[in-house]
């Protein structure tokens, strides 16, 4: 068999000590190479981000996968507010922005629920109703590394058709040094505060300890990190565009609007423990863990303005159209009353997360491995809207005449009033429209019949809780095979038990003063806020938190009327075990070296759900409760081969059945239930609409095809193709559930039909997704030495699909944009580093949180963000007095990069326009 010596690059590699991913046999041959060659050879030492970037180059290039890779230099070096603005920026990979952060990842066009995420190899639990991981939740500084999976193999403990994301802890052993550092950094944003009891000015620190015992068979590392980073936001949300005639014709016209400022401070608290033990040569222990405490405190505040779908009269002939785009770009209304808002919303997590791994070395050819590990969060949400007006109810209080005026794209409007909203004498604390039509706030007050009925909603509360609990363990043995052929066999087994609970609550506020408002106590009173922005100048600022701890406002439970808090509930385990084997390969074809793996991997779940069958009677929810279970199999091949053309060039090929599993809150058991004296087409008089616990995973068999050629020891460029075929997709349909023994609520009676037509999410369709991906790394200094130090990284992702329902209807996966562009341009050496990066997504659907934090997907327009780094190293610049300090500057999306979703497929339909405005953080690093 032809064996390559290692040309320069892969020794540099080597004798710079960054060679961490690359195989032994290949360090055998650095170590053997040709006299000659070493003679020739010119040992290049890098450091700083040029070094994260060989090692990233480094991870790709020995992986027997697809990957793609980040290490530690490069989130160190870009202190991220989350791991998810890192990764963004790998070729193929993009995020969501959820208040002004990148949180969701999606891969090659597929959403975050697609993908699996690990930590160090392990699933992880969600702060979200589903599957899909908020990166804001782990801290950027704790992490050694990122890989990406774009392939899978059948070693690979966790199941994603887009691909697998594990985050990596350091192993202190192999640091081979003692470090201690501490990290400190200052952030602002560009907007001064929009809320006077907001904050503009945040800080992170991070210390980390590093060190060995024992003559190094005993290894720690620890880190701890808090942080309290500030955003701030202003937002137009509108309500719609109903239709609206003028002179005949109908026109698009401003329903409502909800615009407001939010001012949010996340503050993260986390602590990581690693301990790695090496008693002897055939053992090697782990353990890990790591706690998270997480908030995302926010302050709204904004008017509610009804326009269209208001109480107010309009006049086609105050209107004016755009005959081009069919919208009405401005009119009035009179006589129309609106919503002062003060709201709050907390977003508090716990996660706590610990594991254990073991190597044996029993003989020189079978390592066995043992690995447990649990992990749990929770999560509560409390979000709170206080209300206020000139008076109670439609009729009361004095009404505005009111104008807007759409912005450029119908990016917002600027409104005329007559009113004046910053005053505390007008404005005062009740419900100023009649949306409390809830029977059970009319039972408490006795308002039924009354003028006053309805008006009993002074405010309202959002409580949805989320408990995720995951245990896995996995056994498996490593046995190395002398043949022509196969050079290892790993095979396995593993178990993981997850269950994901959800508790919705909601509750009506009303004021102990009621029927009467209240003005706002003087000791609750914050001056005002500006919305300058909309043309509605000051608003009354006040502390409703505060009035609802001292209080001011009697709750009453929406659960009793509100079936949606009892159809949001639910309870969903899954018992997952899989059992693998795979085999590495190393072989010949035409005289150059073939290496990969084949594997397969075979999977059963047994899901259950709890929940309940609840509909509404007397105007009250009665519920009965729900417990569904379903089991089900799969059996996953997969291949992986890398070709090496020469010891630069490697062509790879990947195949491989994949799956995804559906998501948690289409899957569950709680349900809204309703029964008719006649059966329906389908001869049953019971029907159920909500989550279906029969959903099994979609799946997808994908093809990845990719040249790479690493023609630097800092430069490569990489050109891959990819197409995978979907089946089994999950889409709105109808299916059949069991409701044997269940009687007809109103005479007790049992149908002689035991099963019930259920309305909800079922699998069918599919199609093919396919693209391509180009991505490339250049060093300036390949052209020249004089231009060492710059560079330059850069990928284009191209994304189509041809994906239909089971009815044939055409079908967009959510996440997919057509086009992902990455650009970042740097210089780094003798200690001055700046560089400036790109990220750009074509537009996509996305999930947002609408009404009551239900999931909702939207349309999302596409966005460039642009970010930008200056900083010293004291120590590579040769300073010794100041050796082991770094600082920084950075810029965050410097652009002023709005988030826009649209309420339809028109792109003046514009739902939400969130302007963040700029971030500027000043850090440094000091390494003792």
């Amino acid at each position: 068999m032809a064996k390559f010596k290692p040309n320069l690059i892969t020794a540099a590699l080597l004798t710079s000590g960054l060679a961490f991913g690359v195989s032994h046999a290949v360090a055998q041959e650095a170590d053997t190479a040709d006299q000659k060659a070493d003679e020739n050879l010119e040992v290049i030492q890098v450091s700083g981000f040029r070094r994260s970037i060989v090692e990233s180059m480094n991870t790709k290039r020995f992986s027997a996968n697809v990957v793609e890779a980040i290490s530690a230099e490069d989130i160190g070096k870009l202190p991220d507010s989350s791991i998810a603005e890192s990764i963004a920026r790998l070729p193929g990979l993009t995020a969501q922005r959820l208040d002004g952060r990148a949180s969701r990842v999606s891969i090659r066009g597929f959403g975050e629920n697609e993908s699996a995420t690990t930590f160090n190899g392990r699933e992880q639990v969600s702060i979200g109703d589903n599957r899909g991981v908020e990166f804001d939740l782990y801290p950027s500084e704790i992490m050694s590394g990122v890989t990406v999976y774009k392939t899978p193999d059948a070693s690979l403990d966790a199941e994603g058709i887009a691909g697998i994301i594990d985050m990596q802890t350091v192993k202190p052993l192999s640091k081979g040094e003692r470090v201690l550092q501490v990290n400190g950094q200052m952030e602002k944003t560009s907007f001064d505060k929009l809320n006077p009891d907001g904050d503009d000015q945040g800080f992170r620190g991070t210390f980390s300890y590093i060190d060995q015992f024992a003559d190094d068979t005993l290894g720690v590392a620890f880190a701890y990190t808090t942080m309290s980073s500030p955003n701030q936001e202003k937002r137009w949300n509108s309500w719609g565009y109903p239709e609206f005639s003028v002179d005949g014709q109908n026109y698009s016209i401003l329903g409502g609007a909800k615009p407001f400022v939010r001012s949010s401070t996340l503050k993260r608290d986390s602590a990581m423990l690693v301990v790695e033990a090496a008693p002897n040569d055939a053992l090697r222990m782990t353990f890990d863990a790591l706690y998270v405490d997480f908030s995302d405190e926010k302050i709204l505040r904004g008017i509610e303005i009804p326009f269209a779908w208001g109480q107010g009269s309009l006049s086609a002939d105050e209107s004016d159209v755009d005959s081009s785009t069919g919208f009405i770009t401005s009119a009035m209304t009179e006589g129309q009353r609106v919503v002062v808002r003060n709201d709050l919303e907390n977003r508090d997590a716990e996660l706590s997360q610990a594991g254990f791994n073991a190597e044996y070395l029993v003989n020189d050819s079978l390592t066995l491995e043992f690995d447990a590990s649990y992990s749990k969060v929770k999560r509560k949400i409390w979000s709170f809207e206080s209300y206020a007006g000139t008076g109670r109810g439609d009729n009361q209080g004095v009404a505005d005449n009111l104008g807007y005026t759409l912005n450029a794209g119908n990016s917002g409007a600027l409104f005329t009033h007559e009113l004046d909203y910053g005053d505390f004498n007008l404005i005062q604390l009740g419900g100023p429209l009649s949306w409390g039509a809830s029977a059970a706030l009319n039972n408490k007050y006795n308002l039924s019949g009354t003028a006053l009925e309805n008006t009993a909603q002074d405010g309202f509360i959002n409580a949805p809780d989320i408990d995720d609990e995951l245990t896995s363990i996995k056994m498996a043995a490593d046995q190395i095979i002398e043949s022509d052929f196969i050079t290892r066999v790993s095979y396995g087994a593993s178990y993981r038990d997850r269950e994901k609970t959800k508790a919705s609550n909601g509750y009506y506020m009303t004021l102990n003063a009621f029927p009467a408002m209240l003005s706002v106590p003087e000791d609750y009173r914050l001056g005002t806020v500006s919305l300058d922005f909309i043309g509605m100048g000051d608003m009354v600022a006040y502390d409703s938190g505060a009035l609802l701890d001292d209080g001011y406002y009697d709750l009453l439970s929406e659960n009793l009327t509100g079936i949606q808090h009892i159809t949001k509930s639910w309870s969903v385990n899954e018992k997952v075990t899989a059992a693998f084997v795979k085999a590495d390969f190393d072989a010949e074809l035409g005289g150059m070296p073939l290496t990969g793996n084949v594997g397969v991997r075979y999977v059963h779940t047994k899901q259950s759900s709890q929940g309940n069958a609840a509909q509404v009677i007397d105007g009250l929810v009665v519920a009965e409760p729900t417990d569904i279970d379903h089991s089900y199999s799969h059996v996953l091949p997969s291949l992986n081969m890398s070709l090496a053309i020469d010891d630069s060039q490697t062509l790879r090929l990947g195949i491989a059945k994949t799956l995804s599993r559906a998501r948690l809150d289409e899957m569950n058991a709680s349900v809204e239930s309703s029964y008719a004296p006649n059966p329906d087409d389908n001869g049953n008089n019971w029907s159920v609409k909500g989550g279906n616990p029969a959903l099994e995973p979609k799946e997808a068999t994908g093809v990845d095809l990719s040249y790479e050629n690493y023609f630097a020891p800092e430069g490569y460029f990489a050109v891959a193709l990819f197409w995978k075929d979907l089946s089994q997709w999950i889409f709105d349909g109808n299916y059949e559930v069991d409701f044997t023994g269940v009687a007809d609520p109103a005479t007790g009676q049992i149908p002689n039909n035991p099963t019930a037509t259920g309305s909800g999410k079922v699998n069918g369709g599919g199609g093919t997704m396919y693209g391509y991906e180009l991505s490339m790394a250049l060093p300036f200094n390949v052209f020249t030495e004089s231009l060492d130090g710059f560079g330059l990284i850069a990928s284009y992702t191209g994304v189509e699909s041809d994906i239909e329902d089971q009815n044939g209807n055409p079908y967009q996966l959510p996440g997919l944009s057509d086009t992902i562009q990455t650009l970042t341009a740097y210089y780094d050496k003798s200690g001055f580093q700046a560089r400036i990066s790109m990220r750009k997504r074509s537009d996509f659907k996305g999930d947002v949180y609408g009404i009551g934090f239900d999931t909702v997907q939207v349309d999302v327009l596409g966005e460039t963000i642009w970010d930008a780094q200056i900083g010293y190293d004291f120590g590579e610049a040769g300073v010794e007095s100041l050796k082991g300090l770094s600082v920084y500057l950075q810029g965050q999306n410097l652009s002023n990069e709005p988030f826009v979703s649209l309420s339809g497929d028109n792109a003046l339909q514009v739902r939400d326009f969130q302007d963040y405005g700029k971030t500027y953080l000043l850090g440094f690093a000091y390494k003792f």
